[in-house]
């Protein structure tokens, strides 16, 4: 991989994972109100509208035969099954909880990559990204007692991530982003109406709109770059990027509701952060040394 544009892509997973966290607390404000199957859904028509908007800017809509390429419609498959598991387990269980078992993600991608596509892993990597989970563990300090069918939904909605994750890296590059983008968005609708289904339909008022379509940005944000991190760049090496997401909480959490992290919170961060820029000091090494190997 081109070092440089590992960096775009270690970009894109910080800023995508700020979008997602944008996202979740914008949620999270309007959820008092709104039931979850409208949020689903009048958040995903205005994420639709967005990004027909973009495919028509940049010429997607000539290049529709593309999206119809098994890879983008078994991303979609996992970007839906991910969503549905997810949000059963947040239901009925804690947040610490649910959000310790995701953070495996980075793992379990790292490890599927190595097995299926072949990704070069070496020891040094594996043991930033085990050193950044344990960080993630000191943040949220989860319960064993709190493992339950619930904590095996959430895996199972990690396993979906991880399907999510690989068939993004092996979209033929003729594939646009924002095409992918807008089939995942149609995906995510559709649960959404089955939701709405269940719960039926209550009237919203004009500024819970707009809070929805500030998180509509916010996730198609994240999803764009998130498509981005994961074609351009080394997948080992972006993944344990995904442990900012704590850090982008933990400042949303005391810009919005006032919270203020402990020092074990801010032990974990530091570590989550260490390990990051270990990773990426330890791969511009790994560039410099081959630019002096082959220049000899």
């Amino acid at each position: 991989m081109d070092p440089k544009e590992n960096g775009k892509a270690i970009l894109a997973m910080l800023v995508a994972m700020a979008a997602f966290i944008g996202n979740d607390a914008l949620v999270k404000i309007v959820y008092e109100t709104v039931q979850l199957g409208q949020i689903i859904v009048v958040r995903g028509l205005i994420a639709i509208a967005m990004i027909l908007v973009l495919c028509y800017a940049t010429g997607v809509h000539r290049e529709v035969r593309h999206l119809r390429n098994p890879m983008v419609l078994l991303r979609s498959f996992g970007e839906v099954g991910a969503t549905l598991f997810y949000l059963i387990a947040l239901m009925h269980m804690p947040i610490a909880n649910i959000t310790a078992i995701l953070q495996v993600l980075p793992l379990m991608v790292t490890g599927a990559a190595a097995i299926f596509l072949g990704a070069p892993v070496g020891w040094r990597r594996w043991t930033a990204i085990g050193v950044g989970f344990v960080g993630v563990l000191i943040i949220v300090r989860p319960g064993l007692e709190g493992f339950d069918q619930w904590s095996i939904l959430a895996m199972i909605g990690m396993l979906f991530m991880v399907l999510r994750d690989l068939t993004t890296r092996m979209m033929p590059p003729e594939v646009p982003t924002f095409g992918a983008t807008l089939v995942t968005c149609v995906g995510v609708l559709l649960l959404g109406l089955c939701v709405v289904g269940v719960e039926g339909w209550k009237p919203m008022t004009l500024g819970e709109v707009g809070i929805l379509a500030s998180a509509a940005a916010c996730l198609l944000a994240g999803y764009v770059l998130l498509i981005v991190a994961m074609r351009i760049g080394d997948i080992s090496l972006v993944s344990p990027f995904r442990y900012s997401i704590i850090v982008w909480a933990i400042l949303i959490g005391y810009l919005v509701w006032g919270d203020v992290p402990d020092a074990l919170t801010l032990l974990g961060t530091g570590i989550v952060v260490a390990t990051g820029i270990y990773t990426v000091l330890r791969e511009r090494k790994i560039a410099r040394d081959a630019e002096q190997a082959g220049g000899r």
